[in-house]
């Protein structure tokens, strides 16, 4: 590891292999050399027949993991070089050693949780947050789309929440998390060196099990029935539209989110989704991505939002198009395959799923 402090912290206690990501000044974001190393550890520990449970969690007192660093693929994007496409390689190999590790790998949600975070974290198969969490997928505001398996998670939440997630990057709460599929479990906060203890000594179910409490409502549940009814029509536009006569003041606060973000975004995002409720598995869905994230990185609109959101931070990307009517829907298509295409149209007439 280079600098002065590692950015990934790897320890070994009982039958318990831990990785602490230790970038706390920069929200625990991920580098290439963090995903490597990750990677690297998990590969080792699942050959280690000591090492039984693997645990995930974040230095610091802000959260687990607010993403990927964008800047340094905006640098990249700006010398012309390969870097950017070169991280998301190495991420995705990352999230399919996570999702498919024949152990239980604990991943400890605790505070932010957004982008990148939520790759590590919620294909994890023991998923905890906290009353300190907040879960989100905000990529829509840089220009991007929901990447690091995003498509597949928000495409099997409950109705329309996870499309509205997805579009608007909208943050869950511990019971949001537990409701739309990103956690299974709620801890305190102050529980996460209790256990670590507890699984260095025992089964992950059952140290998970002791220390668990029951998840709270979810608020985000008890807006279904206007978020499907708005969310279920079949473009962006329409979506834009039926908002606008939504009497509810969530209606009103997703409008002024969504003029915020990148129309081809929103586009590509509400395709995403959608086709990616007829993909079979997480698999299926980060193939998706991959090709997606290869046509985005090439779109102005990341480069500008990124230096709207994170290098000027003037919170003024300046969008093109700039407007939903404007986005060549024809030249996205070629994004996607045909079953793709015609999944989308499907989809986007069909009632509210459970």
């Amino acid at each position: 590891m280079s600098g002065a402090e590692p950015q990934i912290i790897l320890s070994e206690t009982g039958h318990l292999g831990r990785i602490t990501l230790n970038r706390p000044r920069a929200l625990n974001a991920l580098t290439l050399e963090l995903v490597q190393a990750m990677r690297s550890a998990l590969q080792e520990w699942q050959s280690e027949p000591g090492i039984r449970t693997v645990l995930i969690d974040g230095a610091g007192e802000r959260g687990l993991c607010a993403g990927g660093d964008i800047r340094a693929a905006w640098d990249s994007i700006r010398a012309g070089d390969r870097g950017a496409e070169l991280f998301w390689d190495e991420e995705y190999r990352l999230l399919e050693t996570i999702a498919g590790y024949p152990k239980p790998v604990v991943a400890w949600m605790d505070g932010l949780v957004m982008g990148g975070g939520v790759g590590i974290s919620a294909h994890a198969s023991h998923r905890i947050v906290t009353e300190r969490s907040a879960v989100a997928m905000p990529e829509t505001i840089i220009g991007f789309t929901p990447d690091v398996g995003g498509s597949y998670l928000l495409s099997r939440a409950p109705g329309q929440l996870g499309l509205r997630l997805g579009l608007t990057g909208g943050r869950m709460q511990a019971g949001d998390a537990t409701q739309c599929g990103f956690a299974d479990h709620v801890l305190a906060s102050d529980r996460l060196e209790t256990l670590a203890g507890a699984l260095a000594a025992t089964d992950a179910d059952e140290a998970i099990s002791a220390l668990a409490a029951p998840p709270p409502a979810s608020l985000l549940a008890q807006q279904r029935a206007w978020i499907d009814a708005a969310y279920c029509a079949p473009t962006m536009q329409e979506i834009v539209a039926a908002l606008r006569h939504r009497p509810e003041p969530g209606a009103a606060d997703d409008l002024a989110a969504l003029a915020l973000r990148s129309p081809t975004a929103l586009e590509v995002t509400l395709r995403s989704i959608r086709t990616a409720r007829g993909r079979p598995d997480l698999a299926a869905c980060l193939a998706q991505e991959r090709r997606l994230i290869r046509h985005m990185l090439r779109e102005p609109d990341f480069a500008e939002g990124v230096r709207a959101q994170v290098i000027d931070k003037d919170r003024n990307p300046h969008w093109r198009p700039a407007r939903l009517e404007d986005v060549d829907a024809g030249r996205l298509e070629g994004w996607f395959g045909a079953a793709d295409v015609a999944s989308d149209t499907q989809n986007g007439h069909r009632s509210p799923g459970s």
